[in-house]
């Protein structure tokens, strides 16, 4: 008998891969009937300095951010999800999504890329790899 999911919480950052999970995402939370939440996280590490102390800057970017998350959200709910709900937070995207978006959102799990697209992150090993290794859930990681 499959696994079903009540609440499947899933990474988004533009990446292919995070693309592809979003689709799979989808795809598992209409087959179980499950609630979707649709997480992304403004990284703070790509502002400079000038940048990351004009909270009006950062307010911007962050409202940027959740607008653009809206839209994922209207394209789970006309691909036929009945609940879904959104979430964004600030930080290093591994460890915001570990510490902070899970305790919160309480997944049963949680779908993400394998490669991220932004940050400087991405250069020195893999968000994936760390949430896949700290999240206290479990993580299906896709690519």
């Amino acid at each position: 008998m499959p696994t079903t999911f009540k609440r499947i919480l899933v990474g988004v950052d533009d990446s292919a891969d995070a693309l592809l999970a979003f689709d799979y995402a989808i795809h598992q939370a209409k087959r179980d009937g499950a609630e979707l939440v649709i997480a992304s996280v403004l990284e703070n590490e790509t502002m400079n300095v000038y940048q990351a102390l004009d909270t009006d800057f950062v307010h911007g970017q962050y409202d940027a951010l959740k607008q653009h998350v809206c839209e994922y959200q209207r394209q789970a709910e006309a691909a036929g999800v009945a609940n879904v709900r959104i979430t964004v937070a600030e930080g290093e995207p591994g460890e915001t999504i570990v510490k902070q978006v899970i305790p919160r959102i309480k997944p049963d799990i949680l779908i993400v890329g394998s490669i991220a697209k932004k940050g400087v992150s991405r250069h020195f090993g893999s968000q994936a790899a760390y949430m896949a290794k700290y999240a206290p859930i479990s993580v299906m990681v896709v690519r």
